[in-house]
């Protein structure tokens, strides 16, 4: 009776002590989201332009992940995320450091630095990056001139290399378009080993923008989808089609008509069902004096939503359109 009254206790004694262990363990463990990503930091050298890309089974990933301001630089901090190292990477960078340095200085008081996976990029197109020992495996990066890929928890082994891949071979695509072709680069290879569910872009200018609220020249989020990269990609196609229509209204304002409606076209011909783009571009057809064209493609516009019509009638007070009783009349009818 006593050597079993001995052996519970010792039972009772290494039960007590791997709980404790564990709970030592769970202490170490930090605190913030889990953010367990691949994503690219990277530099336009044509451009100037600096970039974030990121993609995880992580609800709205965009919002702990990515961060940049124009003409000083972009941070990706993921893994377990150190939300901080974004604004504070950006200061160091605004303070003079150079990446290496920024990050160096990040992660030397952090507690939970073996946890961390980070990368900066400055506006010269210098990059730093880490990968801390504890990041969940597959874990790595890769840095080179004017960009770093980094990824953690991955499927297999061979995602950042198809990231680094991409990023060389797609040099001819504007850098918003080469990120994502990076991005889906990473999911044909494996990508996240829990599947999809957010992504982000975001694009900053190569100087600096004394209204900090126009910083971000793209900035698109698909905080919970099925397959987040082709909606992000989606989203930049409406991007870049509604770029043309602001560069349509600009060349209505120079009084440049042909050239504002060789945008509008632009604009519909990428998206020909959006009604936004086609009703604008008749309302300027209007304006310049060609109701009979702008009459016909707003019929066919108020025939799917009647609430153009409706709209049509405001404008004039507005100072919108600008044209005769008789002619607002025949657009509306």
């Amino acid at each position: 009776m006593k050597i079993i009254s001995i052996i519970r206790l010792m039972h009772r004694i290494v039960i007590l002590f791997f709980l404790a262990l564990s709970t030592q363990v769970q202490a170490q463990l930090p605190q913030e989201p889990l953010a367990h990503t691949f994503s690219i930091v990277a530099r336009d050298a044509r451009t100037g332009e600096m970039a974030v890309a990121v993609q995880s089974h992580w609800f709205s990933v965009g919002s702990v992940v990515s961060w940049g301001e124009a003409g000083v630089g972009v941070v990706a901090t993921q893994s377990f995320v150190n939300k901080s190292f974004g604004i504070r990477g950006l200061d160091l960078l605004k303070a003079g450091k150079t990446p290496q340095e920024a990050l160096d200085q990040l992660l030397q008081h952090d507690t939970g630095r073996d946890y961390r996976q980070v990368a900066i990029l400055d506006v010269t197109g210098k990059v730093a990056a880490y990968t801390g020992k504890s990041c969940i495996t597959y874990a790595s990066h890769h840095a080179g001139d004017n960009f770093s890929v980094q990824a953690n928890m991955m499927l297999n082994d061979k995602v950042v290399p198809a990231m680094e891949k991409s990023w060389r071979e797609n040099s001819a695509l504007p850098l918003a378009e080469r990120m994502v072709a990076v991005l889906s680069a990473a999911q044909q290879a494996g990508g996240d080993i829990r599947g999809k569910q957010s992504a982000a872009l975001l694009v900053v200018g190569p100087k600096v923008i004394p209204d900090v609220w126009n910083s971000r020249l793209i900035d698109l989020r698909v905080d919970d989808a099925s397959n987040p990269i082709e909606e992000l990609a989606r989203l930049l196609k409406v991007y870049r089609a509604y770029e043309h229509m602001n560069q349509g209204d600009l060349f209505v304002e120079k009084g440049e008509m042909a050239k504002a409606m060789d945008e509008y076209k632009a604009a519909m011909t990428m998206f020909p069902k959006n009604l936004e783009m086609q009703y604008w571009t008749a309302i300027t057809l209007a304006n310049n004096k060609d109701v009979k064209s702008a009459a016909a493609m707003l019929q066919k516009i108020y025939t799917q939503d009647s609430n153009w019509r409706e709209l049509t009638k405001r404008l004039p007070t507005a100072g919108l359109l600008n044209v005769t009783a008789e002619e607002l009349q025949a657009l509306t009818k």
